[in-house]
């Protein structure tokens, strides 16, 4: 039996909801199950790969020999290459449903690339975000019909994806304002992360939550290097015109929307997150701003801020992952600091000292709490 199914059956007699002998009963069930179960996990592994390489090699095999077919040879290996994966996954629905789940989702992808085709065969308009939205409206249909998670993870990744197209394609890619496209996506990123709680488990918010944990650091990296851009002398944002209110407005409001869909009033603490990315955007550095010093300092205390915050509020809603992610950006934190702010203080020997001693004992330090935080989330838990 998995240990994490272990665990569950311990912490259910714990709290009362199960009795010793249903839990006793739930272990010899799964038990019988026999040696087949073993092999679940490199059956699924098998099966995600296969698809995976069973994909790229259908594409691989279109651009290779694209431009030696008639238009009428595109057009008829598009509708195939669409229409295939679907049924293949209706006919091993029943038999095979892993084996399913990976054709509905390549036919999802190859859906993307025949609208793509499609529109290269017939020279239509030049504005690729109207591919991205049919995509997009594809995938969801496949999300009514299926139910599935590989749909709803292609909708976590389209959906902002064609925001942010639209933005860009409207804006001819100033990202000279691009600020506020990654402090959206930050922001939408904490969104995903809390997707997953204790009471709240499903396959699609495991995907969403695990595209969240991915996305967050690169976002917020990314969204500290281009601060700055769009921030007049005083670091105010100009909100005289439409075309800079609305944009902020897409940013703040749509992942706190996707929040209270995904949490409901729990949502609440994705609404502190948000007066954080906000306050972050006024403390990150630039070069324009005129109080430097609270400039540099502010960022790294804020950021370290952001950090505690996340641990905490993976203690409170007893999710091991923010609490990895947000010791994680504390570490990162202090070692910006460090890099950018005292090591140019020191002599070459001294700063290379210093950094060792940060790495290894810092690393040894931080690893103590989380494990210590992880014990005590684990008592809460039972």
């Amino acid at each position: 039996m998995a240990d994490s199914l272990q665990n569950k059956l311990d912490r259910w007699v714990c709290a009362g909801v199960l009795d010793l002998e249903t839990a006793a009963k739930i272990r010899a069930f799964e038990a019988a199950g026999g040696p087949g179960e073993r092999l679940r996990w490199p059956v699924m592994l098998a099966v995600a790969l296969g698809g995976v390489l069973l994909g790229a090699s259908i594409l691989l095999f279109v651009a290779a020999h694209w431009d030696e077919m008639a238009p009428g040879t595109r057009f008829a290996l598009v509708l195939l290459m669409v229409a295939i994966f679907p049924v293949g996954g209706a006919l091993t629905a029943e038999k095979f449903p892993a084996l399913s789940t990976t054709f509905h989702a390549i036919g999802t992808v190859c859906l993307g690339a025949g609208i793509a085709l499609a529109a290269q065969i017939f020279n239509l308009e030049e504005n690729w975000t109207n591919g991205v939205l049919l995509w997009t409206a594809g995938a969801v249909i496949g999300w009514f019909l299926l139910k599935k998670w590989p749909q709803a993870a292609m909708l976590a990744v389209l959906v902002p994806f064609w925001l942010v197209g639209r933005w860009s394609f409207a804006t001819h890619a100033d990202w000279d304002r691009a600020s506020v496209v990654w402090e959206g996506l930050l922001l939408l990123a904490l969104t995903y992360l809390s997707a997953k709680t204790a009471e709240r488990q499903s396959p699609e918010r495991t995907a969403i939550a695990t595209i969240g944990g991915i996305a967050l650091l690169p976002c917020a990296i990314i969204a500290v290097v281009t601060r700055g851009e769009s921030v007049r002398v005083y670091g105010v944002p100009s909100v005289d015109s439409l075309g800079v209110f609305l944009p902020w407005a897409i940013a703040i409001a749509a992942p706190l929307c996707v929040a209270f869909a995904l949490r409901g009033t729990d949502a609440w603490m994705n609404a502190i997150s948000a007066v954080w990315v906000l306050a972050l955007a006024l403390v990150a550095p630039h070069h324009n701003f005129l109080w430097n010093d609270w400039d540099v300092m502010g960022f790294y205390a804020w950021a370290a801020v952001g950090a505690c915050g996340l641990i905490a509020w993976g203690i409170a809603e007893r999710r091991r992952e923010r609490v990895n992610l947000g010791v994680a950006s504390f570490a990162i934190t202090v070692l910006f600091f460090y890099f950018s702010n005292v090591m140019d203080k020191l002599d070459r020997a001294a700063s290379l000292f210093g950094a060792g001693v940060l790495l290894l004992f810092g690393g040894w330090a931080l690893e103590r709490v989380r494990r210590a935080l992880m014990a005590r989330m684990q008592e809460k838990t039972s």
